[in-house]
C-alpha cells in the first residue's frame, strides 16, 4: 500500500473498544486459537493485536501509516480486515490481497464493508466507490461480488464467514473440516451415571469426554481423534469399545442405547447436510476426506458412495418448492404461516435435514448471521431470512431489530435495519417459535392464553406492528406487566369505578 497518496486512507482506522468483527468471529469459529499465530495486515491503530496479546494469543501486525516499521511476516492466520474497501486503485487492491495471502500459512480472513452500509455514507462517486465527506475512499461490496472477486484474484474457493467476511483456507482439508463442523450438532449434556463404579469414578473426566464424543458423532473415536483421553483410558481398558461398554453399564443399557441411536441419527443427518452442501464447492474424493469425516462415513453410512447418494437426494429436493413446502407444513417445530415457517435459531439442528440444507445454502451465501433470533423459511420462493429480536426472552412482545435475507435464486443479500423505525414489527405467541424444552416456554404460553381469553389476538393483521399492538391493548383496556396482562381500571371524579 502506497502511503504517498492524496486520499487519506489512514483516517479510516477506527479505535475500537473490542475485537473487530472478523477477528472475534475467527475466535468464535475456532479459526484462531491460542495455539495459532495471527498477523494483522493493515492493522490500523493495532487494537486487535493489543487485545489478542492481552488474551494470551501470539499476534503481530503492520500498517503503512500507523506501524510502518513493523516487519511483515507469515502467520497461521492473516487478517485483512476492512483494508481492501479503502483502497481506491483496483490494481493495488488486488496486489494487497495477494500480499496478505502470501503470508497466510493456514487461513486468510478478508473483510470489507457490505453494500447496504452505503446508505449510511454520503459523498460523491469515485471509480468503483465513493469519496466520503471526510475525503476518504470506500468501496462497498455485495456478498457475491466480494466472493467472486476473492476467488478470481486468488484462484481459490473462499467460504463465507458472515456478510462481508470470508475465510480462505490454504488446504482444502482444513476447509472441509471447518464446513463439516458447521453442520455438526451440539449434543446436550450426556446422562450422568445412576450408580457409582470404581472404574468410572477413578476416570470420571476421561469417561465423560468419551461419552461426549459418542453423543456428538454417534460412534467411538479413533485414538488419534482424542489422543490424550484415549491414551489414559487405554492404560485401563483393553479398548475404547470396552470403556464405552463400561459407560453403558453405569448409565443403564436402555438409556444408553436410546441416546446412542438418537446420536447416530443426528450425526448421520449432520453428515448428509455437510455432503449435500459440499457439492456446491465440489466434494472431495473419498481418499481426500479428513480422517474424522471418513470415519463418520464408514460408521454411519457404510460407504462414501452411499453417503453421497443420500445427500444428492436431499439436494435435489431443494429445487422442488412443493417438497420444501411440505416439509415446512409437517415441521413439529416453529410457527407456520401462509407464506413461511419461522423457527428459533436454537432449534435449527432439530429440523428435518431438507430444511437444514435449505438454511445451509443460505449460510453458504452469507456466512454466519450474528444476532439471529428467528429463521424464516419462505414457502413461496427460495429465500431464507435471519431475524434479530435482541429482547426475545425478556420482552413479552419483542421488537424486530434487523433482517438479513438471502435470495437463493438471485444470490442477492438484503439487510434491513428496523432499530430507528417508529413502527417496527412485533412478535406474538413466542412459544410457537421455540422447542418444547426452551427455557421460559411455559411462561410464554401462559401469556398467550391470557391474551386469547382477553380477545387481544383477534385480527392478527392489525397487531403485527408496535403501533397496532399498542392500540389494541389500549382499546381493550389492558397493559402488560412482564409476561402478564393487567386490566386497566379507570376512576371517575366521584371515585366510582
Amino acid at each position: 500500500m502506497d502511503t504517498a497518496q492524496a486520499i487519506p486512507r489512514h483516517q479510516t482506522a477506527i479505535a475500537r473498544q473490542h475485537l473487530s468483527k472478523p477477528v472475534a468471529l475467527a475466535v468464535a469459529d475456532g479459526i484462531l486459537t491460542a495455539a495459532s499465530t495471527l498477523f494483522d495486515y493493515g492493522c490500523g491503530r493495532g487494537g486487535d493485536v493489543a487485545r489478542l496479546q492481552a488474551m494470551g494469543y501470539t499476534a503481530h501486525g503492520w500498517d503503512p501509516v500507523h506501524d510502518a516499521q513493523a516487519n511483515r511476516h507469515a502467520a497461521d492466520v492473516v487478517n485483512l480486515g476492512y483494508v481492501i474497501n479503502v483502497i481506491e486503485d483496483p490494481i493495488e487492491r488486488a496486489q494487497t490481497l495477494a500480499s496478505a495471502w502470501a503470508l497466510a500459512r493456514q487461513v486468510l480472513i478478508v473483510a470489507a464493508r457490505p453494500d447496504w452500509e452505503a446508505r449510511t455514507v454520503t459523498g460523491h462517486r469515485h471509480g468503483d466507490g465513493i469519496i466520503t465527506k471526510r475525503g476518504t475512499f470506500q468501496k462497498f461490496y455485495a456478498q457475491e461480488e466480494l466472493r467472486n472477486w476473492i476467488n478470481l484474484q486468488l484462484r481459490t474457493d473462499c467460504i463465507a464467514a458472515a456478510p462481508g467476511i470470508f475465510y480462505i483456507f490454504r488446504q482444502d482439508i482444513q476447509a472441509q473440516n471447518f464446513l463439516s463442523s458447521r453442520m455438526r450438532h451440539r449434543p446436550k449434556p450426556t446422562r450422568q451415571p445412576r450408580i457409582r463404579q470404581t472404574l468410572y469414578d477413578a476416570h470420571r473426566e476421561d469417561m465423560n469426554a468419551l461419552a461426549a464424543f459418542i453423543s456428538s458423532r454417534g460412534r467411538l473415536p479413533d485414538p488419534e481423534e482424542a489422543p490424550e483421553t484415549a491414551d489414559r483410558l487405554l492404560r485401563v481398558f483393553p479398548s475404547l469399545k470396552q470403556a464405552a461398554a463400561t459407560l453403558r453399564d453405569v448409565v443403564g443399557s436402555e438409556d444408553w442405547d436410546k441416546d446412542l441411536e438418537r446420536a447416530r441419527r443426528q450425526a448421520e443427518q449432520d453428515l448428509l447436510v455437510y455432503l449435500a452442501l459440499a457439492a456446491f464447492r465440489g466434494r472431495p474424493k473419498a481418499s481426500d476426506l479428513p480422517k474424522g469425516i471418513a470415519l463418520d462415513v464408514r460408521a454411519l453410512c457404510g460407504s462414501y458412495r452411499m453417503a453421497c447418494s443420500k445427500a444428492d437426494e436431499l439436494l435435489q429436493a431443494i429445487a422442488d418448492q412443493k417438497a420444501l413446502n411440505n416439509v415446512c407444513s409437517a415441521s413439529s417445530i416453529g410457527k407456520l404461516t401462509a407464506d413461511a415457517l419461522y423457527v428459533h435459531a436454537i432449534a435449527i439442528e432439530a429440523l428435518d435435514p431438507l430444511l437444514r440444507i435449505y438454511e445451509g445454502c443460505a449460510r453458504a451465501l452469507i456466512g454466519s448471521a450474528q444476532e439471529c433470533t428467528l429463521i424464516k423459511f419462505s414457502r413461496m420462493a427460495t429465500k431464507v431470512s435471519y431475524l434479530s429480536y435482541p429482547d426475545f426472552d425478556k420482552s413479552p412482545h419483542p421488537v424486530l431489530a434487523s433482517s438479513l435475507r438471502a435470495n437463493l435464486r438471485t444470490l442477492d443479500v438484503k439487510y434491513t435495519d428496523f432499530r430507528n423505525s417508529t413502527n417496527p414489527p412485533v412478535l406474538h405467541r413466542k412459544e410457537t417459535f421455540v422447542p418444547l424444552d426452551y427455557p421460559g416456554r411455559d411462561k410464554f404460553a401462559r401469556l398467550t392464553k391470557q391474551e386469547e381469553r382477553a380477545g387481544l389476538l383477534d385480527e392478527s393483521a392489525t397487531i403485527g406492528t408496535y403501533a397496532g399492538w399498542e392500540r389494541r391493548l389500549q382499546d381493550r383496556g389492558y397493559r402488560l406487566a412482564g409476561h402478564r396482562i393487567i386490566r386497566i381500571t379507570t376512576t371517575s371524579p366521584t371515585g366510582i369505578q
